[in-house]
């Protein structure tokens, strides 16, 4: 089934200067590939039997990548719901924790809650085995370590371990312009992971939705 997801502004490559946003855009999606960029009313004849979703004014750009996995998946710790301590991760929750079946559920928590985010690759290294099992399963793309990081401030720190960043948020636009934080591109052929962002700048705590390999994983409500 083909899905038209249309936007007031598609940037299909935010690092890429020649590659300006569409104004009124749209892409068109069948199974978990982009069939096409471009125009919505081009688009939107040329497949006139597509399924749209019209996210109104809102900023289609590539998916994010997250350059703090290594430490938001196997050190901090996500709690459940049902603890009743909030939703925040828990800094160095996990450090030390021999326990799998935990550490695991941690990450597949961590990880829906970066799809909130806009989020769709996060970097590693994923040294145990039950966060590698959960960022397979997720769909999330899975990254080498990156040397990105942040201070306890926030701002930009050393490395927080071999190949791999700090502390850092789940929102990578919290600490980084959308043209760092942007992974891949957005065009015919590739992979349909893609977000999409209230206004035409996208911001920290802006996302609106969240495609992976073509299925909307995320909506807000």
């Amino acid at each position: 089934m083909l899905t038209l997801h249309r936007a007031a502004f598609v940037l299909p490559d935010p690092a890429d200067p020649t590659a300006p946003s569409i104004a009124d855009g749209a892409v068109v999606v069948r199974g978990e590939l982009v069939e096409a960029v471009g125009p919505y009313g081009e688009l939107a004849a040329a497949h006139p039997g597509a399924r749209v979703r019209d996210w109104g004014a809102a900023a289609l750009t590539p998916g994010l990548r997250n350059p703090y996995g290594h430490w938001l998946l196997e050190r901090a710790y996500h709690p459940d719901p049902r603890e009743e301590v909030g939703v925040e991760p828990v800094a160095d929750g996990l450090a030390g924790s021999t326990d799998e079946a935990r550490c695991g559920a941690s990450a597949r928590r961590g990880l829906q809650r970066m799809l909130g985010y806009g989020v769709t690759a996060v970097a590693g290294p994923f040294e145990r085995a039950s966060v590698r099992t959960a960022v397979a399963r997720s769909g999330i793309v899975g990254l080498p370590g990156s040397a990105v990081s942040t201070g306890s401030d926030g701002s930009a720190g050393s490395s927080g371990g071999p190949g791999g960043a700090g502390a850092g948020p789940l929102d990578p636009l919290a600490v980084l312009p959308l043209v760092e934080a942007a992974y891949g591109r957005v065009a015919a052929g590739g992979r349909a992971d893609f977000a999409v962002f209230a206004g035409a700048e996208p911001v920290a705590g802006g996302c609106l939705a969240t495609v992976l390999g073509g299925r909307l994983v995320y909506r807000r409500r």
